[in-house]
């Protein structure tokens, strides 16, 4: 699978409570996620174009094999996690990205987390059922 001879690019994406840690590697374009291919990993082709934005937007489509490891979350949010280290690799690779990417809003961390349960409340904002009588 992967050897640690080949240079590589690295980059860690966050979104909501997944984490992506992403490696970029000179290559032909195959995008492996925790082991599996893309097209297995994801069912959706909205989730798999979120993946490869990075890759449209600096016109690097098939130079570069992506490896990486997602954690937490759910199908969405490791989309958006593994969009973000992408783009942090990509950077790395080639640091005249940064413009483009920026500009995309793939360099920027999505600070949107779910809001934690309050007492006295069911959850983080609903309250129990008001009965007049």
């Amino acid at each position: 699978m992967y050897t640690s001879a080949k240079p590589y690019f690295y980059g860690t994406g966050r979104r909501k409570s997944s984490v992506a840690r992403v490696r970029i590697m000179p290559g032909t374009g195959v995008v492996t996620i925790n082991g599996r291919d893309i097209d297995d990993y994801f069912g959706l082709g909205t989730l798999k174009l979120i993946v490869n934005q990075p890759f449209e937007s600096t016109n690097t489509q098939g130079t570069f094999d992506l490896i990486c490891t997602v954690k937490g979350g759910g199908v969405s949010g490791q989309a958006g996690a593994i969009r973000h280290g992408l783009a942090r690799a990509l950077l790395q690779a080639d640091p005249n990205y940064r413009s483009v990417l920026k500009k995309a809003g793939f360099l920027t961390r999505d600070p949107r987390m779910k809001e934690r349960k309050k007492y006295g409340l069911k959850a983080a904002r609903r309250a129990p059922q008001f009965s007049k009588r």
